[in-house]
């Protein structure tokens, strides 16, 4: 072990020891006070991508696998694995002393239900059920997994923090059929929800779970290495304005807001009280996707057409401001600066827009003047500006449009009806997916082609698939990278999406709030100086 992670994990496991010891004595010192990027529409982290979903699902539930600073896996609720010398046959032994929040203790197969589950639903989970033969758990505390070819991205997949994670539920809950969402919340992680204090559009709570036991050695980095509990309550206040969530802030009201609004950021980072900084290295991708299933954008020449209407510039300087080390414009289908970022079928995004062009180009397509239902959250600032730009690009190429606005909670309700756009349904929605989520063909799930299986707009791309599969198989990264050039021209060609460019969101939390993480907004670790 490094010398500096030697001394993060003493440390840790001295303010582990302190808080057990109960040396911070008053409520409100072991209670943190968090302002979400909106409010929680669905509790089950399985069946919406939705990112508070999936920061309520690390908070109640754990996983076999943790994500590491290094973007690896790393053994969580897994005590180890074996694999076999062909790579087809998989064990992975359990940690002992693992319980659920009833107090049941987690066996292997509440694990091999809840992969089941996770992976009908998960991109990357999906080529793995495709190549199982058998899962099963020979005993409480081993999952077997017999494959019919290697899979080298199993563990990488068990681990990544990209919705929808992998968490483990008991086996009751996870054989909810995974397009229904589960009804009663029983986790497996350090925190315990508490359906009592919920307070839709104001506030969700949740306690330590005093049976949790920690990983014993590791250092935490993101969703990796132990996970202390050192509050024993965190507080969600919803506060969808901003100016509203940045006075509580400043007023000590609230701990920690995860997403400041660009506007606001030069202000909270002139208070000597409030730490500002990037979690995330890999960004946030913008982009707008379309409803594949009813008109317009059935068509893909009119799909096609309108990127050459996007100025990504344009929309990235709505969300985070004028700040080009905040945003990069000139962006495609993967996050600049990973393995997979390329050039490929990007110069319809470059020049000075023409939306007469782009117009006639709509017009030949076949758009018969059919309304653009477009979703805007009301909520959520930096979808807001996104849409906002969005509606003023899509009327300015001659095409009618309908926003419809409201809450991020309501709307993502919305987004997964799959009626025509004038019977409730919708035709764009603009949405941010993190870096980590879209750096590679086989994780972005607006990639994929699968119809009714593939996310929300449910495109249907053959082409798409075929180039997916060969990427899975690719024999090294430049083989890799090279398919990934044919996947970001199929993109291009298909446009299940439109890509509005990268930025970077800070997030501000009080100077006597110690141990964040990075990577995505995490509960443990973190303590009070």
């Amino acid at each position: 072990m490094q010398r500096r992670h030697l001394l993060a994990a003493t440390a840790a496991a001295a303010l582990s020891g302190r808080a057990a010891l109960g040396q911070e004595t008053s409520g409100a010192s072991r209670t943190l006070k968090f302002v979400p990027q909106a409010d929680l529409a669905s509790l089950d982290p399985i069946v919406t991508t939705a990112y508070a979903t999936r920061n309520h699902g690390f908070l109640v539930w754990d996983t076999l696998y943790g994500f590491n600073q290094d973007y690896a896996p790393e053994p969580q609720m897994a005590e180890g694995h074996n694999v076999d010398a062909e790579g087809k046959r998989v064990s992975i032994r359990l940690r002992e002393g693992l319980k659920f929040h009833d107090g049941e203790p987690v066996h292997a197969a509440d694990c091999v239900a809840s992969i089941r589950r996770w992976a009908a639903r998960d991109a990357i989970g999906q080529v793995l059920l495709a190549r199982t033969e058998e899962i099963s758990a020979p005993d409480e505390r081993t999952i077997l997994l017999r494959l019919s070819k290697p899979f080298p991205l199993l563990f990488y997949a068990l681990a990544k923090p990209a919705a929808p994670v992998c968490f483990i539920m008991p086996e009751r809950l996870a054989e909810t059929d995974p397009t229904r969402a589960i009804t009663e919340i029983i986790g497996s992680g350090p925190f315990r929800y508490l359906p009592d204090e919920r307070v839709p559009g104001r506030l969700v709570a949740y306690e330590r779970f005093a049976d949790y036991v920690p990983r014993p050695e590791g250092v935490p980095t993101w969703t990796a290495g132990p996970k202390r509990a050192l509050f024993d309550r965190v507080e969600w206040h919803v506060k969808p304005d901003p100016a509203t969530a940045s006075e509580s802030l400043i007023a000590g009201d609230v701990d920690w807001w995860e997403n400041p609004t660009g506007e606001l950021q030069p202000a909270l980072r002139r208070n000597r009280n409030i730490v500002m900084e990037i979690p995330d290295p890999t960004g946030l991708m913008g982009m707008a996707r379309f409803n594949h299933l009813h008109p317009p954008f059935d068509k893909p020449a009119i799909r096609r057409a309108l990127l050459g209407a996007v100025d990504q510039a344009a929309f990235m300087t709505a969300v985070i401001g004028a700040d080009r080390s905040l945003w990069r414009d000139d962006v495609g289908i993967f996050p600049p600066g990973t393995p997979f970022a390329n050039d490929e079928g990007l110069g319809v995004l470059d020049g000075t827009r023409d939306f007469d062009k782009v117009k006639r180009e709509i017009a030949e397509a076949g758009y018969g003047g059919e309304k653009v239902v477009l979703l805007a959250a009301t909520d959520f600032p930096t979808l807001a500006a996104l849409a906002e730009v969005g509606a003023e690009t899509i009327r300015r190429v001659g095409m009618e449009v309908e926003v419809v606005s409201g809450p991020w909670a309501e709307l993502v309700q919305r987004r997964a009806r799959r009626v025509a756009p004038t019977e409730g349904g919708w035709s764009i929605f603009f949405t941010a997916w993190t870096g980590i989520e879209t750096m590679t063909p086989g994780a972005n799930q607006a990639l994929r082609g699968t119809g009714e299986r593939a996310w929300f707009g449910w495109p249907t791309m053959p082409k798409m698939e075929e180039l997916r599969a060969q990427w899975f198989d690719a024999p090294d990264l430049a083989a890799q990278q090279a398919l990934a050039r044919q996947v970001q021209a199929e993109a291009m060609r298909e446009a299940p999406y439109l890509p509005l460019g990268q930025y970077f969101q800070a997030t501000a939390y009080r100077r006597g709030i110690s141990g964040m993480l990075k990577g995505l907004p995490l509960f443990w670790n973190i303590h009070r100086a």
